[in-house]
Order: C-alpha cells, then structure tokens, then sequence
C-alpha cells in the first residue's frame, strides 16, 4: 500500500474512534459529585425542638442546609481540632421553669449523647454517650476530652472523645448547665441552676476546688483571656456575678438595668467574650435585648434593643465586628453590627434555636 494510502486509513480510523468515544460520553452518566465543603464563614445553630442544626451562611443570610442530628439538639461547639462539630442529645422531655415534671412523659435514654459532625461533609460520624440529659459542654483545646453538664443527674460527665466513654462523673448540684474550661485549661466551671452556684472542678484530678455563690439561677460563662476573670449570667436576678477565677471566688455583681424598649426585666442569658477580653456581651432573654459590659468597670455601658424574641444562644464573628443571636422565640438569628447596635438582618432558622457555633 501506498505511504499516503496508509496515512489516509489511519487517519479514518482515528477520527473513527473519536467519534464512537464521543457518542458514549454523550450517552453515560457524570459521575456524582462530591459533598461540597462548608467553606467561608458559617454559623451553626442547633434547634431544641426541631431535631437539627442549621447551617447558615450570614454574608448570604440564609440557611444552606439543615442536618437532622437526633433529639433535642442544645449545647454545641466546635472541636478546635479535627474539623468536627459537637452537638448535645438528650431524651428528656422538654419542660422547663415551673413544668410539673412528674406529668411529663419518661425520658428516652438512647437518645442521649455527643453527636459528632463532620464539617467537611455535614454528615453525623456518631453519637457518644455522656451521662443523662446532656445539655451544654465545653472541650478541650486538644480536642480529646468534653466536660458535659447532665441536668437531670446532677453531674459533671468527662467524656474521653477518643476512646468514646465516660471516664468520670462529679456531683455539682442540682441542674447543671453552663460549662466552661478556664483558658488555661487547668479548671472546669460548672453552674447550678438550682444551688444558685457555680462549682470549680479540677481537670487533672477532678476534685471539686471551689463552691462560689451567685444570682438565682445562672446559665452561661465566660472567662477573661488571661483565666483571672470569670462572668456568670444570672437569669432570675438580672445580673451578672463577676468570680477571681483563679481564687474560685466571688467578686462582685452587675446588675443589668431594664431595657427601654423591653416588655421584661432584663433576663440574662448566653454571654460571649470579645477576642481582646475586654467587653463581654449578653443575651437578654425576654427583654428582647444584649446588654455590653466594660470588663475593666464592670458597668454595663450600652444596650441593643429589639434583637428578636428570647435571645439566647450568642456567638461572635472572629473579627470581634458581628454578634449572632439565637432568638428561640421568633425561630430566628439575629445578625447585629456591634459598632451600631442594629440588627443587620434576622434569618429564620427553625423551631427553637438554642445554641450557637461560629466557624470562620
């Protein structure tokens, strides 16, 4: 065969084949595409009564995914390592302030437990048991070892994250709730809601070092970068109780004044430090508002009104310029602007929106 008759064929032939590898791309499926990673910044919000978690992006201001995570979703956090998010379960019924428990249906203790979520792929990985009724945790910066408030038992659970047991249980009191690891990791804090307390307990030893008194019934904590100071939020007193967080005692008190605008007292609830430790902001329940205090006179020196209904849940954006409310009654978060005390936008997020986690 001639040279150019050869080139000719194979020419023919390659176009051939092009042709037939076309028409079974054209005719075979893509392939499914990988989960798409939470990128930029997300606010996670756990919703007490809607079983889930909403992710929402809050440049965009909306919901972009909602996960079903097991009952009652409430405390949630972060791991600082790992890319993981940790929600709180629990199987008790819900109540609350004067519910007449014993005509509340029996709790479901396999529900109960530490939700792990994987934040690359919003997928539960698991659920690690952690005591009865878990309610709000705090971990570790090694991300090994959760500190777990059970409310109904009355305990303080370490919860081992990695061989996934419980390695010890302290008696704190009645109701636990708010945890919170000093910074330098050396001592837990618990509060008792119905000791009117907050208990210091060792992480190395797990002995009990400190009982300090506070205003009727305390929910959440925050320390002071340097572990000196600690604020305790007291829903029935209208006040923060300021601790000597390394001498486990109680220092003073700030009461929070009655917002114009409110329909309530204040009612102090959830409390977020900002990165440079110098003001702490706080969630004020019912009062519909977030009352700021100047860390160095312990003063209350503003107040943001109208944020939305029963505020509690409360994070900050990294760069210390947004807050993040989660407004139970309303089903709702808040974005305000810290510089103007406006809420920037409200997006609906579910049920009953408790807890907040920001990513950044």
């Amino acid at each position: 065969m001639r040279a150019w008759r050869r080139v000719l064929c194979v020419s023919m032939l390659v176009s051939g084949l092009g042709a037939i590898a076309l028409a079974q791309r054209a005719t075979t499926p893509a392939p499914a595409a990988a989960p798409a990673a939470s990128t930029g910044l997300r606010i996670y919000v756990s919703d007490e009564t809607g079983d889930s978690v909403a992710v929402v992006d809050p440049v965009a201001g909306k919901v972009i995914e909602q996960l079903p995570v097991g009952k009652r979703p409430r405390g949630i956090k972060l791991s600082p390592v790992g890319g993981q998010l940790l929600v709180a379960l629990s199987g008790s019924p819900l109540g609350g302030p004067n519910v007449d428990e014993s005509k509340l249906p029996p709790p479901d203790r396999s529900a109960d437990g530490i939700g792990i979520v994987d934040v690359a792929t919003h997928k539960v990985l698991r659920i690690v048991k952690s005591g009865n009724d878990p309610e709000s945790f705090d971990v570790t910066a090694n991300g090994k070892t959760l500190y777990v408030s059970n409310e109904d038992a009355g305990e303080l659970t370490v919860l081992d994250l990695t061989a996934g047991k419980i390695v010890k249980r302290v008696k704190v009191g009645a109701e636990p709730e708010g945890v919170k690891i000093r910074p330098d990791g050396r001592v837990v804090y618990v509060t008792s809601e119905g000791n009117g307390e907050v208990i210091a307990v060792n992480t190395t030893t797990y002995a009990i070092v400190g009982h300090m008194k506070t205003g009727a019934r305390p929910r959440g904590l925050a320390f002071t970068a340097d572990s000196a100071i600690g604020l305790v939020t007291c829903e029935n007193e209208g006040l923060v109780t300021v601790l000597d967080a390394k001498l486990h005692k109680t220092v003073a008190t700030i009461p929070i004044p009655k917002p114009a605008s409110a329909p309530t007292p204040a009612r102090p609830m959830g409390i977020v430090m900002s990165p440079d430790s110098k003001t702490a902001y706080v969630t004020l329940g019912r009062a519909k508002a977030i009352a700021v205090i100047d860390i160095a006179t312990r003063k209350v020196t503003r107040t943001f009104e109208e944020i939305g209904e029963r505020p509690w849940g409360i994070g900050i954006s990294p760069d210390g310029k947004k807050l993040y409310t989660a407004n139970g009654g309303s089903g709702d978060v808040s974005i305000v602007d810290i510089a103007t005390g406006k809420v920037d936008k409200k997006i609906p997020v579910g049920k009953s929106p408790w807890g907040i986690a920001v990513k950044p």
